[in-house]
């Protein structure tokens, strides 16, 4: 009984030297040379959406899995992070303006309207901070908690900080009508309210944490 080669003995068949689609051994004194497969002709590359910038740098993310657009928060997802975002910036305040009241018969107390000046500055604070998150990286707070981010429609990057702070004045124009921009998002394509669509902005999901 032969068992072939005995140089190959799980009886494989050795590629033919020469033949397309097999590694070819480098002439002695030749470093072998390494290339990426190349793209059939007439083919277009895919992409994926969006050019995020590396895991590092400022502003970067972790690209969406797979290619073409990545998945775009539903309304829901927007609501529940805009009402996040709400109430950790008005809770306190609100909170603080209703010590004030509580004091406001009090002699001793350091005065009417201090605890209300505090967190009217604390709402201050929180909303630029706010903005300033949203715009290096995509994510208030409570976009950060539910999973969503906000990126520019073009080319998936992150807003910075004046196009994050234009987007919020452009919400103006989703409560002007009967605040019907905030429900477009509802049947509209791209999931976009009025100022997305202004702003050339979309909502999309990624993980959380």
């Amino acid at each position: 009984m032969s068992f072939g080669d005995p140089n190959n003995p799980y009886g494989q068949q050795q590629p033919p030297q020469g033949q397309p689609g097999y590694p070819q051994q480098a002439p002695q004194g030749v470093p072998p040379q390494y290339g990426y497969p190349q793209q059939p002709a007439g083919v277009p590359p895919q992409q994926p959406y969006g050019a995020y910038p590396p895991a590092g740098m400022p502003g970067g993310m972790p690209p969406v899995p797979g290619a073409g657009m990545p998945p775009l928060a539903h309304w829901g997802l927007r609501v529940g992070a805009t009402l996040l975002d709400g109430l950790i910036i008005a809770g306190p305040m609100y909170a603080l303006g209703f010590i004030d009241l509580a004091m406001a018969d009090d002699s001793s107390s350091a005065g009417p309207g201090v605890f209300f000046l505090i967190g009217w500055l604390y709402a201050l604070g929180m909303g630029i901070f706010q903005l300033y998150k949203e715009g290096s990286t995509g994510q208030s707070i409570g976009k950060k908690v539910v999973g969503i981010s906000v990126r520019r429609e073009a080319d998936g990057n992150v807003l910075g900080f004046g196009m994050a702070f234009v987007r919020k004045l452009a919400h103006f124009l989703d409560g002007i009508a009967c605040y019907i921009g905030y429900l477009w998002p509802l049947w509209d394509e791209k999931k976009q309210t009025f100022a997305d669509k202004v702003c050339s902005t979309v909502v999309i999901v990624v993980p959380k944490g």
